[in-house]
């Protein structure tokens, strides 16, 4: 595959559609595990986060091929919006709301890059990715939710309101909430991140 570092999403969404396959592995590429490690946080099932992210990429191929996709937002967030919309879709078709948490299979921090620095370090990072996660767990799943979306998929609160289908109010709330029940729960269980 050839290298196209520098092209804009825009810029490669218009090869695409141009008949250059490549360009859309280059796009994949760019975000797939941004968008895979979010469908798993919603699912925590390995092999329905695969068939929902293959799912996820037909869709966003068909309507890129029938010329549908609008150019107001940027690629990822309305990437980011199938994948939410078919993770409810599942969980409605099951009758059941989604819960997000890390499990023992796959933990949100190890997609994170890291520096390069000495074990000490990577440790201590690792202690508190563990502690930060375990208090996360243990929020509400509305409150959980925004936090994933906020701190993982950097999406802004509107996105996340429009995404949750929620006011931008409510997905504030539900943030500082989090933050609140966070700080609590490390008064109560005398948590230290260092």
């Amino acid at each position: 595959m050839q290298v196209m570092p520098m092209i804009s999403d825009h810029d490669l969404i218009a090869r695409y559609v141009d008949g250059d396959e490549q360009s859309f592995e280059v796009l994949l590429h760019r975000y797939k595990a941004k968008i895979y490690t979010s469908i798993y946080l919603f699912v925590k099932d390995q092999a329905l986060a695969e068939d929902i992210f293959q799912e996820v990429f037909i869709k966003i191929i068909d309507t890129l091929r029938k010329g549908k996709y609008n150019h107001e937002g940027k690629f990822v967030q309305w990437a980011m919006r199938i994948a939410y919309n078919m993770c409810v879709d599942y969980h409605r078709r099951n009758k059941r709301r989604s819960h997000i948490s890390p499990t023992e299979e796959f933990d949100i921090f190890e997609v994170l890059r890291l520096s390069d620095d000495g074990p000490d370090t990577e440790i201590m990072r690792s202690e508190m990715h563990t502690r930060i996660r375990r208090l996360v767990d243990s929020l509400p799943p509305e409150q959980r939710e925004v936090v994933i979306l906020r701190h993982y998929a950097d999406m802004s609160f509107k996105e996340i309101a429009s995404l949750t289908r929620v006011s931008i109010n409510t997905a504030l709330g539900r943030m500082r909430y989090a933050l609140i029940n966070i700080r609590k729960m490390m008064a109560e269980r005398d948590v230290v991140l260092q």
